[in-house]
């Protein structure tokens, strides 16, 4: 049986669970964390679990539980950190003040770069395609690996729901135009790591997501 190019890892981290992500080039064992919100010990345990040397750090917004460690772990390990999505610059500069108030450790940081759709990133021998899907934050993005049909897609989709749309520069219409627009295209059959919860694929949440199924948009 051939070996599949990427392998992925979903640690759970802060008191808000969010799923962060390692996922791995299985040829060269060079990976990247997805949304290293925080609980640190957790991922150097993976890390060491997995043999993986870690060669950056990818964040598809900012918000607390998604990145309030990013910039103490890059520094950590000496890497650097790709994306958000430069419209989420005033999520991270805030970062201090919101992990005071959610009692999650919080970090300013600056991108190493900024990350705008159509981009890629590099991990290993991967090459992961960038989607610019705001709605939740204005700089949110989507991590998708087509060759493995994977995606991480942070809060703009959940099984059975979708990501909230009443914070600072949220707004739902985008929200529903990236699902529909930019994650639908992607495949049925493509399994999506959301920000909290169980993972699905887009074929399910087309059927049955009360939000964004087809049905239910063709009633809107």
């Amino acid at each position: 049986m051939p070996t599949l190019p990427m392998r992925a890892a979903i640690v759970p981290v802060t008191p808000l669970q969010q799923n962060c992500t390692l996922l791995w080039c299985t040829r060269t064992m060079r990976g990247a964390f997805v949304d290293p919100g925080g609980d640190l010990d957790k991922l150097r345990e993976v890390i060491r679990q997995h043999g993986v040397t870690i060669e950056k750090i990818l964040i598809t917004h900012g918000h607390i539980d998604h990145c309030g460690s990013a910039g103490v772990f890059a520094a950590e390990l000496g890497v650097p950190i790709e994306g958000p999505h430069e419209a989420d610059r005033f999520w991270i500069d805030r970062l201090e003040e919101d992990g005071r108030n959610y009692g999650v450790q919080g970090m300013p940081f600056e991108p190493n770069r900024w990350l705008v759709d159509g981009d890629d990133v590099a991990v290993g021998d991967l090459v992961l395609d960038v989607y610019h899907c705001p709605g939740h934050t204005p700089g949110h993005v989507v991590f998708h690996h087509a060759p493995s049909k994977f995606a991480t897609v942070g809060d703009v989709l959940f099984r059975g729901s979708i990501g909230r749309t009443d914070f600072p520069r949220g707004n739902h219409q985008q929200l529903i135009d990236a699902i529909v627009g930019k994650l639908w295209p992607l495949g049925g059959d493509t399994v999506f790591v959301p920000g909290h919860g169980p993972l699905s694929n887009f074929a399910r949440e087309r059927q049955s997501n009360p939000h964004v199924a087809d049905s239910v948009l063709a009633r809107s």
